[in-house]
């Protein structure tokens, strides 16, 4: 077996199990977002992130019924939700 085909089977399993978990979390996330008031702010204290609960317009692979937009985490060049959309909505960025 050569290096690549080894190092391709490390990687696809460790892959396989971060999907698995990424599901996981995917379904209880959805399943909180279902809850939660469409076009609702709300803010992380730990990051200052706003989010915004949001119905997706759709995505090529998947449809989801609710879904978030949020800010840029620090780092990012930007997130999904502006930063002046987020402060007219009184969050202190």
């Amino acid at each position: 077996m050569t290096e690549n085909q080894i190092k391709f089977l490390e990687l696809a399993r460790e892959y396989e199990l971060v999907k698995d978990r990424l599901d996981l979390v995917r379904e209880e996330l959805n399943s909180v977002l279902s809850k939660l008031e469409l076009n609702s702010y709300f803010q992380d204290p730990t990051t200052k992130a706003v989010y915004k609960v949001v119905k997706p317009k759709g995505t090529f692979v998947s449809y989801k019924d609710v879904d978030y937009h949020r800010t840029a985490l620090e780092g990012e060049r930007q997130g999904s939700l502006s930063k002046k959309e987020a402060q007219e909505q009184n969050f202190t960025m």
